[in-house]
């Protein structure tokens, strides 16, 4: 029998009637339509429709007992019996036809009924009809009918009480005793037809669950809740939001080179559509992309792979995350060095995995010392993330830095290291970049990430991808096939083009880098004139990393007290008008980081507004 969804249950609303006017009661007379077998003592044999409703009320006859009263024991098959009856032997009647009383309702006997549902009674509801109401005594499942009308027999008025049911002895006893004597009722004849189709019988089909409000659940997962919001897309979204307002705020807060796409792969990837690369791509990437990145691998980075171990994803960020959910079980642990980007420990506990932070210091350039990380490893070690040249610090891990911390993830069979070099090409002589890869020993445990967004200005573009040993890209390939499948054809086309504009992104590349390189010296020398400000000097990328420690505990009138990095960004946002990330997003909060990804003549302007706004501040520890 197919289950009926409580909202079919619905009926029209009924026409408004007077108070004493009775719903008619349904008798075998009043079932013109109806197979015989519906007032049968038993269903006829091989009738499944409703196995349960016949063996505990082996009688549809008998269902309704004296003149008013519909008894049942188990809550939910009065609810299944009634929808039978309505439903697979729907009539209409009249209010001229004659009702008949029925009685004798057989009341299950069998010891191994289930328990027994509480009791219920009538009491007024909003539709007009009737509601129940759950009482103390748990030992009985009771509805009453609303109102019944008879040729002989009386009705009872809708507004008039039943009289109370005593359960027998106690509360678990198998019978149940009415009163001796019926009340007094009020006799009243009706005139006009109405079409009923059993809508007493309706209403109880649907009256538990009106009586019982159902409230949507709307939590949400728990590995969701754990995740906190990326606050460099929090305060660029408000910084956007206030400069299309006409606030003239100037935003240093979002990690995207101000330089437009190089004309040579912007035009690659238009050319890509004029000449119909507009379908799908290959999950992992196109061959030809892919091949295009391991001949850019081993000659830059001296990095052997095949096609079939790189997998190009939308943006070195899915990269990451792909790679984290891989190979992380719930309850490993993944080792970030701080300051981080804001996405590594949210990524961890995406995949139920721990973040567990090494810390570093200014006065160590922010690099990681490889004894503190020793002393941070366990047996639960299961990824090592490192990020070079840094988001957030721009700090350079040496060639010899490296080998010590190879010789150590070497004494830890279940350590993988992910190598995070989007930003590879943005790195300030003398500086060199290695890649963790080329270590030795370190290939078999390594995922190298890259990508086109940071070097190529290709931010919109979105473009990354992970090369490593075979077994850990196909498990990456997988949960992209099942999330996003491949990435932009067109902008494979423009990512081919940009790896062959020459070593290192060739001279378009070189240009960029050159300009970053100029804006950063100007902000170290003019941060550097703040008295307390303290600066390890960026060998990559384009972000500054200042301590602001000193001017913690300063009140401002009109403002409240600068506490910590997130109220001084809040400050310099409502007193400079300029958006800067608070260092506590990157896991330290003594600074905050500056992204200079914008034009000479902005910095300037910002740096102005800033020193401004810092005069007004005194240092509350000295200096």
């Amino acid at each position: 029998m197919p289950k009926l969804s409580p909202l079919s249950l619905k009926q029209e609303q009924p026409q408004p009637r007077s108070r004493n006017r009775s719903v008619p009661f349904p008798s075998s007379n009043f079932l013109p339509n109806a197979p015989p077998h519906l007032f049968s003592p038993s269903p006829p044999a091989g009738d499944r429709r409703d196995e349960t409703a016949a063996a505990n009320c082996p009688s549809f006859l008998n269902l309704f007992s004296s003149p008013f009263h519909l008894l049942y024991t188990v809550e939910a098959k009065i609810q299944r019996l009634l929808v039978y009856i309505t439903y697979y032997y729907p009539v209409t009647a009249t209010a001229h036809q004659p009702l008949q009383t029925l009685s004798n309702i057989p009341f299950p006997t069998n010891p191994s009924t289930p328990e027994i549902p509480p009791l219920y009674k009538k009491r007024k509801q909003s539709s007009k009809l009737y509601e129940t109401q759950r009482l103390s005594c748990p030992s009985l499942s009771l509805t009453m009918a609303a109102s019944l009308q008879a040729g002989s027999t009386p009705g009872i008025a809708r507004n008039q009480p039943f009289p109370p049911l005593r359960p027998a002895s106690h509360c678990y006893g198998n019978s149940v005793s009415f009163p001796s004597q019926r009340p007094s009722l009020n006799l009243k004849s009706t005139e006009t037809s109405q079409s009923v189709c059993f809508s007493t019988v309706r209403a109880m089909a649907k009256s538990d669950t009106a009586a019982e409000a159902v409230e949507l659940d709307i939590s949400l997962s728990p590995r969701v809740n754990s995740v906190k919001p990326s606050k460099t897309v929090a305060i660029t979204d408000q910084a956007t939001a206030l400069a299309e307002a006409g606030v003239p705020v100037i935003r240093l807060a979002a990690g995207e080179p101000d330089f437009d796409t190089p004309a040579v792969i912007a035009e690659a990837g238009i050319n890509a559509i004029r000449e119909g690369y507009t379908r799908y791509s290959p999950n992992a990437g196109t061959q030809e992309l892919r091949a295009a990145i391991c001949k850019k691998l081993k000659e830059e980075n001296g990095l052997s792979y095949s096609p079939d171990q790189v997998v190009v994803s939308n943006g070195a960020k899915q990269c990451i995350i792909q790679a984290v959910l891989a190979v992380c079980s719930p309850g490993d642990e993944v080792v970030i060095p701080a300051p981080f980007w804001v996405s590594y420990p949210e990524m961890a506990r995406l995949a139920d995995a721990e973040p567990v932070i090494v810390p570093t210091s200014i006065s160590e350039n922010f690099l990681m010392d490889p004894k503190v990380l020793e002393s941070k490893l366990t047996e639960k070690s299961r990824l090592l993330i490192l990020c070079s040249p840094s988001n957030p610090t721009g700090s350079v891990y040496p060639r010899e830095l490296l080998e010590e911390i190879a010789k150590i993830v070497a004494k830890h069979p279940r350590l993988l290291v992910l190598s995070d070099e989007i930003y590879e090409h943005i790195i300030y002589e003398p500086s060199k970049h290695t890649s963790f890869a080329s270590l030795p020993g370190m290939w078999e445990r390594t995922l190298t990430v890259n990508g086109f967004s940071k070097a190529f200005a290709m931010t919109g573009w979105r473009l990354g991808y992970i090369a490593g040993p075979k077994h850990f890209v196909s498990a990456c390939n997988k949960i992209q096939s099942q999330s996003t499948s491949g990435a932009s054809s067109i902008s494979q086309k423009a990512a081919v083009a940009a790896l062959g504009l020459g070593y290192a992104g060739g001279e378009a590349v070189a240009a960029m880098v050159k300009a970053f390189r100029e804006r950063r010296d100007f902000l170290v020398k003019s941060f550097g004139e703040i008295e307390g400000v303290k600066i390890s000097e960026p060998q990559g990328a384009f972000y500054l990393f200042i301590d602001f420690s000193t001017y913690y505990g300063s009140v401002v009138e009109g403002f409240g007290e600068i506490a910590d990095s997130e109220s001084l960004c809040r400050y310099l946002l409502d007193k400079a008008q300029v958006a800067l990330v608070p260092g506590v997003a990157f896991g330290d909060d003594t600074c905050i980081r500056i992204s200079y990804a914008a034009s000479l003549p902005t910095l300037q302007a910002a740096v102005e507004r800033i020193k401004k706004a810092i005069v007004s501040l005194r240092p509350a520890v000295p200096v």
